[in-house]
């Protein structure tokens, strides 16, 4: 940078709402150069903004002030002359800022922002303009608080990023210091102004001082219950157990993340406002038909699809505002004026839109196991009949299948890789006592086998339920009941009844495993760790930042309302009380290395590796829908990682000499997954290979995998026939009673094994505000403008980008193709869930069923 005057442009407000024009200052000193920019400050809040309180200062990343060690210290520029302006809706007010340096001050690295008001405000980002067009941007995106409640001023790197070994001088010890500051002390509880990442177990699910039924298990730190870690809050402890961390009195959404985690504003309103619709349109009107003593099952699916109709009556009456008085004020006062108000058609479930019927169709249900919300489960049977892991053997026989596996033996199929099984027992097994027990619940463990035929498509051949013996978890006899296809009679409905069952059971898996506990949960130790370890100016923190958008947040709302002790995930699926126990024994068997969908593919013999392949795999057959476009997409995002670790690390000695990034390595293995710090699949952190597939699949778990398991959760489960959660009973014994009663009316039987009116309900009004898109949702393949000053670094992110366009034309012609069977289904649901929408025309927001966020960001 040479000696002539600069310009800078301060901005907050919301993420991609504002942009100016830069504008060129001097005041023609020799012995200053002069900077003058604009703060924009968001007044949606309520309050005016920093106003002549706010000011900021530069550091120098060339020249050090020897007193301090850090880089020279430009004089303090203060705000002013404010105007107010209205942009998209949003009301804000910009301030001039002038910052006069000398000469010699250098390149600026960093900057400070000093808050003397009383109120937060965000800062989106600094640009410093050179006259011969030289930017230097800082990227910062961030609340800045009052220094009243934080004690100190909020610092910003400039956008140039660099290893720790190439750090300059003059930055050196301000990159050290800011980390220091970000980890905190481990003490104390955390106020919403704390900008602190640190880690915690999972003990804030129970509430034990409000009832003993809702005491539950702390997850995390010990052999039983190995668990994730979450950020910490620091609230106090329990009377009733030490261990348990303390709940608010009242339902809240207001749970401690850190400032930089939290949704924006126009998000968190816009997640309330999705929350409040589902709750007028969907819970309101059966609660009110249960005051009126109609309570229980639906009658005919006739009455289920009333669900969706216009124009349901949702007038709040005395009774429910009662009820409803412990939902935070904000929410309560916005359920009460939606009651108000016409009801919004809520749009028909993908799955009935084209054929009511479709669901019931053994293809649509064989499908969706390829194409559906859990399509990551299914696997190649590799030893028949299938085996537990403690060596019983399944029930099921040869006689069951060989007349249906369209001319080849079982020896045949089975050396061809024909014989697939989606398998939810031995897992399920342990705890179906204590579940079953809990009452109003009745579900089985179940084996399905399915036959790949030569068209692509999986025929399911047999369903086998199982139960333990009364006082058997871990051993002894099973009771198994096998159940064939049939198309007519009572045979007919006992098959329709068995498959109900084997969704039943992969829905809580989809819910509790693939959703929550591989994405949401096991993301959340990298995000804390990345920001503790990795300076922002490294660049794997910048490469890593988009895709951790918003997730502490959403997972401190689903801490507080959905997966706690009574909670919204507890009453809506069959495991209940031990949804959380259960999901931790399976964390039992998660492994990093394995959330690789090539992996993965291989592990459950669904590819095969191949060198010819860019992925390294091949896939078994090629309609596999997840499988192919899953593919697709992790490949686009391995090359983009391949080619921009390369730009930072030229060899692997570059690695394992970046502290930061060992450290960061070491502190996800043996803090944030702590649990399973033992494990020899660990990733050595020693070379580029090994750091380039840790991002990749970090980058695939938080973008892609979430958005396959979570965005058509209403377009699949909105109708919930197709994907119930939790069943109220078995399938009835010929000779019995209740067959008796089977035989008599089986849709009516069908119907009352489903749950009741207000469990459906809830069911319904959680899926449907999961598989929302917000309206200021970041896609992948799309970042902010200049968040990076490196061109290279550029020109291989516009690369990934156009890579991503090429596969959303692939997969527009799959769907296209009608050779491939399984793109629709008989329920004609285009597969577009791993579709990514980098022009984002279709995912503006609402219910579209396709493109793929950065983040876990709902």
């Amino acid at each position: 940078m040479g000696h002539e005057a600069s310009s800078s442009v301060t901005k907050c407000l919301i993420p991609h709402r504002i942009t100016d024009n830069l504008h060129f200052w001097s005041d023609g000193a020799a012995h200053l150069r002069l900077i003058t920019g604009k703060v924009v400050v968001l007044r949606s809040l309520g309050h005016s903004g920093p106003g002549k309180s706010g000011s900021a200062q530069l550091y120098s990343s060339t020249q050090i002030d020897t007193g301090t060690g850090r880089g020279k210290l430009s004089e303090k520029a203060k705000f002013k002359k404010g105007k107010n302006t209205e942009h998209n809706g949003m009301s804000t007010k910009t301030y001039k800022v002038k910052f006069h340096i000398e000469q010699d001050f250098g390149v600026p690295g960093a900057l400070i922002v000093k808050n003397r008001n009383k109120n937060e405000f965000f800062l989106q980002f600094v640009i410093l303009e050179e006259t011969d067009n030289r930017n230097i941007r800082f990227d910062c995106n961030s609340w800045v608080y009052p220094f009243s409640k934080t004690k100190s001023d909020r610092l910003f790197f400039s956008n140039t990023s660099y290893l720790p070994g190439k750090t300059p001088e003059a930055l050196v010890k301000l990159r050290q210091e800011e980390l220091v500051t970000i980890r905190g002390d481990g003490t104390g509880e955390r106020k919403k102004w704390d900008r602190i990442y640190d880690y915690d177990y999972y003990n804030d699910l129970g509430n034990p001082d409000k009832d003993q039924q809702l005491a539950r298990p702390v997850l995390g730190g010990s052999k039983l219950y190995p668990y994730p870690r979450r950020g910490r809050t620091g609230r106090l402890a329990t009377k009733q157990d030490p261990s348990t961390e303390s709940r608010p009195g009242i339902i809240t959404l207001d749970i401690y993340v850190p400032p930089d985690e939290r949704f924006s504003p126009a998000k968190f309103s816009e997640f309330i406002s999705n929350i409040v619709r589902a709750i007028v349109h969907f819970i309101i009107p059966e609660a009110k038909s249960i005051f009126h003593q109609s309570s229980g099952n639906y009658e005919s699916f006739a009455e289920i699809r009333e669900m969706f109709a216009n124009n349901r009556n949702q007038k709040l009456e005395g009774w429910m505002m009662d009820k409803l008085k412990y939902f935070p004020e904000d929410l309560f006062k916005e359920i009460q004026k939606a009651s108000k108000e016409k009801s919004s058609k809520f749009p028909i479930p993908q799955i009935i839109a084209v054929n009511e019927l479709a669901w019931k169709d053994d293809a649509e249900f064989a499908r969706e196991m390829l194409a559906g919300l859990n399509p990551a489960v299914i696997q190649c049977l590799q030893k028949f009949p299938p085996e537990s892991k403690t060596g019983r053997l399944s029930k099921i026989r040869d006689s069951h299948i060989e007349h249906n596996l369209d001319g080849l033996t079982l020896e045949m199929a089975m050396e061809q890789w024909r014989i697939f099984i989606l398998d939810h027992h031995d897992y399920l097994m342990p705890f179906l006592n204590k579940i079953n027990k809990e009452g109003g619940v009745s579900v089985y463990a179940s084996r399905t086998l399915l036959f790949l035929r030569d068209d692509g498509t999986l025929k399911p051949l047999v369903i086998e339920l199982s139960l333990p013996g009364l006082d058997n978890e871990d051993g002894g006899e099973e009771i198994n009941r096998i159940f064939l296809p049939a198309t007519q009679g009572i045979e007919a409905a006992l098959w329709q009844i068995a498959k109900t069952h084997v969704v039943i059971n992969d829905s809580g898996y989809h819910q509790l495993i693939s959703h929550w506990l591989n994405t949401h949960a096991t993301v959340e130790p990298f995000i804390i760790a990345t920001k503790r370890q990795l300076s922002e100016m490294h660049p794997i923190h910048r490469l890593l930042n988009p895709h951790f958008k918003d997730t502490m947040h959403i997972n401190g709302i689903a801490r507080s309302i959905v997966l706690n002790a009574g909670g919204g995930l507890e009453k809506s699926l069959f495991t209940g009380k031990i949804s959380m126990e259960l999901s931790s024994n399976l964390y039992k068997n998660w492994r990093f290395d394995e959330q690789s969908l090539p992996n993965d593919l291989v592990k459950r013999r669904l590819a095969i590796k191949s060198e010819k392949n860019p992925s390294g795999v091949q896939l078994l057959f090629d309609d596999y829908p997840y499988g192919a476009d899953g593919l697709d997409i992790w490949n686009a995002i391995n090359t983009w990682v391949k080619n921009y670790c390369a730009i930072f690390y030229t060899n692997d000695e570059t690695v394992k000499t970046d502290k930061e990034i060992q450290a960061w390595w070491s502190e996800i293995r043996n803090v944030g997954h702590g649990d399973k710090c033992i494990e020899k699949w660990w990733y050595d952190m020693s070379s580029v290979s090994n750091l380039i597939e840790a991002l990749t699949t970090l980058i695939w778990i938080s973008s892609a995998l979430h958005a396959s398991v979570n965005f058509g959760q209403y377009g699949y489960g909105g109708y919930p026939p197709n994907r119930p959660a939790l069943c109220q009973k078995f399938i009835p014994k010929e000779g019995t009673f209740e067959f008796a009663e089977f035989v008599s009316d089986p849709e009516k039987y069908f119907l009352k094994m489903l749950p009741e009116k207000m469990e459906m309900s809830l069911g319904v009004a959680l899926v449907e505000i999961l598989s929302r898109h917000t309206s200021d949702e970041v896609y992948l393949g799309q970042r902010q403008a200049g968040w990076t000053d490196n061109l290279e670094v550029r020109r291989g992110f516009e690369k990934f980008r156009q890579n991503l366009i090429e596969v959303e034309k692939k997969i527009l012609a799959r769907n296209k193709d009608p050779k491939l069977k399984n793109r629709l289904g008989p329920a004609k649901i285009p597969y577009t869930l791993l579709f990514p929408d980098t022009s984002n025309v279709t995912s503006k927001g609402g219910l579209t069923g396709k493109g793929i966020p950065n983040s876990v960001s709902i």
